[in-house]
């Protein structure tokens, strides 16, 4: 297929065994190939410069090896993905300037063009230091849905706050009805895509848990909290589901399939 990328960033895929819900989900096969070999398509697809898959599983990286990809092994301790990128960049010698794309190894259905997008958006924003994606909130079901995070950006399209609340909170619509969004307010839903520039996240591994963050457990909480600038994309469709169950599973190899 053809690369879609105009500048220059790597991706790192971060891919463990453990999984509560679906252990070993990298390696469960969709349309006769392991999951983590989907992603590392629409990794190769994006047209970046350079495709890691990080893992602390052998069985995870020889997956990678044996499908042509290169896997780097991490530690087993990682409390975030944020973390596994830093030791990555460290192990590679990657320079503050240098930009990565964080593509979930649970997102096989990931279009390239989104994951190339996290790159330019760095590439355009240089005051930014990390770039991510949101799409249209169109049911209100989903705005009050905590697990459905939400993201409020400013002119320019810089992130203000995250919230697993309904933000902004339309006070005198929802003082009326909660079935229904009001009018003219753009509501938006954070999708876990995220450009970083090498510097930002080696900032973000050294800095402490924000209260912020622990209060609504959302990483790019601590990010702001640092004064990290966050550019957010806003794509018109969200893209097709990541793997959590068995139920995700069997919708993506269903599109997969055709």
């Amino acid at each position: 297929m053809k690369r879609v990328a105009k500048v220059a960033f790597r991706v790192v895929v971060p891919a463990r065994f453990a999984s509560t819900r679906l252990p070993g989900k990298p390696l469960l096969l969709i349309a006769g190939k392991p999951m983590i070999v989907h992603v590392l398509d629409r990794a190769r697809e994006s047209g970046a410069a350079e495709v890691l898959v990080a893992t602390d599983d052998e069985r995870i990286a020889q997956a990678v090896t044996s499908h042509g990809g290169r896997a780097v092994m991490t530690s087993p301790d990682h409390l975030s993905g944020t973390d596994r990128l830093a030791e990555v960049a460290e192990q590679e010698g990657w320079t503050d300037s240098d930009i990565i794309v964080n593509l979930q190894g649970d997102e096989p259905l990931m279009p390239a063009e989104l994951v190339a997008q996290m790159g330019s958006s760095l590439e355009q924003h240089p005051e930014a230091g990390i770039s991510t994606l949101a799409t249209p909130i169109t049911d209100a079901g989903e705005l009050f849905n905590p697990n459905a995070v939400k993201v409020v950006l400013d002119d320019q399209g810089y992130a203000l706050y995250f919230s697993r609340a309904p933000i902004p909170w339309a006070r005198d619509a929802f003082a009326l009805s909660r079935q229904t969004l009001p009018s003219g307010i753009p509501y938006l839903r954070h999708l876990g895509l995220y450009g970083y520039r090498v510097g930002t996240l080696r900032e973000m591994a050294r800095t402490a848990p924000a209260a912020i963050e622990r209060a609504e457990s959302l990483e790019q909480l601590r990010a702001l909290a640092m004064g990290v600038r966050i550019h957010v994309t806003v794509a018109a469709q969200a893209p097709g589901p990541g793997v959590d169950t068995q139920e995700d599973l069997e919708r993506v190899q269903a599109v997969l399939l055709g």
